[in-house]
């Protein structure tokens, strides 16, 4: 690390974006996994809905939690424990359908592990990184996930036709424990820097920041000096304004993450062998826009075009409103180059509204950063419960209850892409009317 010639900071954001990099791979990969081994022994769709969802009861009951562990005793010590823990378990467990019981057991230990790791990020950046970097850094952890999925798609389905599905455990299980020696080895917290020249790795501690204003925004108090203040955190407006669009955000995200591979494969009756490398451009497609508007919100802001608050606004509605389009439009598209098209546009630019609503967690409230994160992403989880579950009871109604009826109509895939795209409008004018970019909490 002695070599570096540039902020130590951003060696950490970039092991931070390697880390939902590897994350989604794991999701992805049980999703791509799971259905072909599901398919090849005829379970039901609201089974598989039921097996999907498991992961999120426990990330879901983890989220605050993982906050809170973040704030006492450091982001980035969870964030290790955690990532130990579901790559252990992955590795441990059978993919096998029919062991229901020991399968959602499995998926519900790997989402209550998964649910420390982004209130963990959110804490480690909000004391990593100052505000003028706010947005891209967010932007470019966050794209990671888009990364992985993308990669995911791409490589997984013939890992799965290659060695079978259980091989896709071990992949994820290699990938998960060599993150965490990267992270074990080369992470430390901004305070030890306190100790250390400056020069040692090129970087000035943020408590050495020569702007004062900056350096009060940006630095993050010990946990032991700060009461967490839960009432102003769940009456505040503007937090609704976050927990609302992040709740429609994994919506969407989890619904199509997770039932892609069966609408192609059913609803359009295409293999996902045969689809070659264009299945990952709608995650592809998120890592770009999730990007491009991180630079753009703090281009808007440094050079002082828009305001905070308007950036947010501004960016979050055209993500979300453009979003819905493209979620209403998906299954008139009866060809798998619309269906790709449509998905990728509705991905895509629901990562470009990641630049409103998920960067405005370190404006309102940088000292609770890791809290507030976990606040919001717990709604987010009870989408991925309700999204993904209901989305398997709703392909059952249209089978007609019967394990060979017809998926291939667009009417079948109406109802599970007009309800997320419903959802992003509502969203989008929640965000505009109750959002701000002001710090609220000290």
């Amino acid at each position: 690390m002695a070599g570096l010639k540039f902020p130590r900071r951003y060696f950490i954001v970039f092991l931070t974006f390697i880390c939902t990099n590897v994350c989604y791979i794991e999701r992805v990969g049980f999703s791509i996994a799971y259905t072909a081994a599901a398919d090849a022994v005829g379970v039901s769709q609201s089974s598989k809905g039921l097996i999907l969802s498991a992961f999120f009861y426990g990330y879901a009951v983890s989220q605050v939690p993982g906050g809170w562990a973040a704030q006492l005793i450091g982001g980035r010590r969870v964030l290790l424990m955690s990532f130990l823990l579901w790559s252990l378990t992955c590795a441990l467990f059978p993919l096998d359908p029919a062991r229901a019981t020991l399968l959602a057991s499995a998926r519900l230990l790997i989402g209550i592990a998964q649910g420390f790791i982004f209130p963990s990020i959110h804490t480690v950046l909000a004391q990593w990184v100052p505000p003028h970097e706010r947005s891209r850094s967010v932007s470019l952890t966050m794209s990671g996930m888009y990364l992985g999925a993308a990669a995911g798609m791409l490589v997984l389905p013939s890992l799965v036709k290659l060695r079978g599905p259980q091989s896709v455990f071990m992949a994820e299980a290699s990938l998960g424990f060599l993150w965490s020696l990267l992270w074990y080895r080369f992470s430390t917290d901004p305070s030890t820097l306190d100790t250390l020249k400056a020069s040692s790795a090129g970087f000035l501690p943020l408590s050495k920041l020569k702007d004062d204003s900056s350096r009060r925004q940006a630095a993050v108090p010990p946990a032991s000096s700060v009461g967490i203040p839960w009432g102003k955190i769940f009456l505040s407006p503007a937090i609704w304004a976050i927990v609302v669009n992040n709740f429609t955000f994994h919506y969407a995200l989890y619904v199509l993450m997770n039932w892609l591979p069966t609408y192609f494969e059913q609803g359009l009756e295409v293999s996902l062998q045969e689809m070659g490398s264009s299945k990952m451009l709608p995650y592809l497609n998120m890592f770009v826009f999730s990007n491009l508007g991180g630079w753009a919100a703090d281009h808007l802001i440094t050079r002082r075009v828009l305001s905070v608050t308007r950036t947010r606004k501004l960016l979050n509605t055209m993500g979300f409103v453009t979003a819905a389009a493209a979620l209403v439009a998906l299954p008139s598209f009866r060809s798998a180059a619309g269906g790709v098209a449509c998905s990728s546009a509705s991905l895509g630019f629901l990562a470009l509204g990641r630049a409103g609503f998920a960067v405005n967690h370190l404006d309102v409230a940088p000292r609770y950063a890791g809290i507030v994160m976990g606040v919001s992403n717990t709604a987010g989880t009870l989408a991925g419960i309700i999204g993904v579950g209901l989305t398997g009871s709703i392909l059952e109604a249209a089978k007609g209850g019967s394990a060979t009826g017809d998926l291939s109509t667009a009417a079948a895939w109406r109802p599970v892409f007009f309800v997320p795209g419903y959802l992003c409008l509502f969203s989008a004018a929640f965000f505009l009317v109750f959002s701000t970019g002001e710090r609220i909490f000290d």
